[in-house]
């Protein structure tokens, strides 16, 4: 089946403009590209268990072995090699948004998330590039026995065997080549486990 490449018009990108004014030696990065030594790297950096640094590895392969989906758009121009696919900030996650530093803050205001926002929900986590750089839960939800947390703790964590039990069950890496590639580069986000 032919597919026609579809052509998408430029949008203004000004807007997000901002964060490449943010000094490069705030960050961690990776070099460009998809191997399996930035996998590693990305597994150790994340201090995985064993089993997770295998499923990456799994799911790179994966990845290399199948084809680009055609239900799709054309992306056959995509060059992994000139991507890098793990980028953080250093300050690492802060329990309070007080304690977040001023670059994070600002991006999130030009994003429109304004604080009050960020502090009346009843869990919130900010995400920034791979890592959450912010996470609050609020106590009478916690009372209630939800757990909230970054998907990091939760992997390495009291939660370990529930991440292992059925993380990436629903759309698992076999399901299509950018499932496998979020298998093998996945960081950051939430943990939420809600008792019956």
């Amino acid at each position: 089946m032919d597919r026609e490449r579809s052509e998408v018009e430029d949008i203004d990108r000004s807007l997000y403009d901002f964060r490449y004014e943010e000094k490069d030696d705030d960050f961690y990065r990776v070099r460009e590209g998809l191997t399996e030594d930035i996998v590693l790297e990305i597994s150790a950096e994340k201090h995985d268990p064993d089993w997770m640094r295998d499923f990456r590895l799994q799911s790179l392969k994966i990845y290399n072995d199948l084809k680009v989906p055609e239900w799709g758009p054309d992306i056959s121009g995509l060059n992994m090699d000139d991507i890098v696919t793990y980028v953080r900030h250093k300050t690492g996650m802060q329990a309070t948004w007080d304690e977040v530093p001023q670059d994070i803050k600002t991006t999130f205001e030009k994003l429109g998330i304004p604080e009050a926002e960020r502090t009346s929900l009843a869990g919130v986590g900010a995400q920034y590039d791979s890592e959450l750089v912010y996470h609050n839960v609020k106590e009478e939800v916690l009372a209630q026995g939800v757990v909230y947390t970054d998907m990091e703790s939760a992997l390495t964590g009291e939660y370990a065997d529930m991440v292992r039990e059925h993380f990436m069950k629903l759309v698992p890496p076999t399901d299509h080549k950018f499932a496998a590639l979020h298998g093998a580069v996945w960081s950051g986000g939430s943990f939420v486990y809600v008792p019956p």
